[in-house]
């Protein structure tokens, strides 16, 4: 496919991990070998997206999601296969990264501007748009090690927008701000969509997935599970949900590291629901539906 911005061909990323028990062993015993786990955050992904296209990326905590924007943005790479980007890639993944603690806000922009691949002179002309985008005027000369999370988030989609990218990936990162410039993010994803960039949305709000994409990858343990419709891949996305509520099919690595145990009863996968749709928010009088799954450790009379 000729006008393809990203490519993942056969693409599969292992992550190795030496264990706590191992790595104390070989400190004592440097000849000894030590014991590793393997997990594969992906496995055998092929993934096409066409320049100016915008497709979601969506399934549970631990699919995949994350790892596959990192691969597209560089910042690792493949175990296996081959990621193919074309044109200037502005990644928003995580809060604060790429920016030094003990530099403004100001300085910062600088240096995330022209990492992004913008000139001194095209910051400069810029300048003004972007710190008043991201409402920091008052503490634009401030270090950024005293910025909030919220504070991060609107420098780093500010300047990641203002360099003007062929392809834009985005990560949760935009649940961190407050609801009134989270629209305004969208509102200005539409404006890079409209100029033709490529954007790559990963994200839990299925209304924001449904908004912005028309297209939608559904990922689950690594591996494509579906890539089609973005109203088809929500249902198949929900369909899996379900299933795996109803089953407990459920990654132990996950399961434990977002248990809580209350009175000998384990919770576990906690959501909240509005109508089918899972969300992070909620408002005074509105209807919401919260699911999780229990788990007793002995046996209880009213539970």
């Amino acid at each position: 496919m000729s006008d393809a911005a990203l490519r993942l061909e056969g693409v599969s990323k292992r992550y190795v991990k030496l264990e706590e028990r191992a790595m104390l062993l070989q400190s004592l015993l440097p000849f000894a070998r030590p014991q590793r786990s393997e997990l594969w955050a992906l496995r055998d992904v092929d993934v096409t997206v066409r320049q100016g296209e915008t497709v979601g990326i969506i399934g549970r905590n631990g699919a995949g999601k994350t790892t596959l924007l990192r691969l597209l943005a560089g910042v690792t790479r493949p175990s296996a296969g081959r990621v193919t980007v074309v044109g200037r890639v502005a990644p928003l993944i995580s809060v604060g990264v790429g920016f030094h603690p003990e530099m403004s806000g100001r300085e910062n922009i600088y240096v995330n501007g022209m990492l992004l691949g913008l000139t001194k002179t095209e910051i400069d002309r810029r300048l003004d748009d972007i710190v008043s985008f991201a409402e920091l005027e008052q503490f634009v000369d401030t270090p950024v090690k005293f910025y909030s999370s919220g504070m991060y988030m609107r420098l780093g989609f500010s300047v990641a927008i203002a360099s003007r990218p062929d392809v834009l990936l985005v990560d949760e990162v935009l649940a961190v701000g407050d609801l009134a410039f989270q629209l305004r993010c969208y509102d200005r994803m539409r404006q890079v969509q409209a100029e033709g960039a490529t954007v790559v949305l990963v994200s839990h709000s299925m209304q924001a997935v449904r908004n912005l994409c028309p297209r939608a990858v559904v990922l689950r343990h690594g591996r494509v599970e579906f890539d089609g419709d973005v109203s088809e891949a929500i249902g198949r996305h929900h369909e899996l949900m379900s299933a795996e509520m109803t089953t407990g099919e459920v990654p132990p690595s996950i399961a434990e590291a977002h248990a809580v145990v209350v009175g000998g009863a384990r919770i576990s996968d906690r959501r909240l629901l509005s109508g089918d749709d899972v969300v992070h928010h909620a408002t005074v009088d509105e209807a919401l539906t919260f699911e999780a799954r229990v788990a007793f450790e002995r046996d209880v009379d009213s539970p």
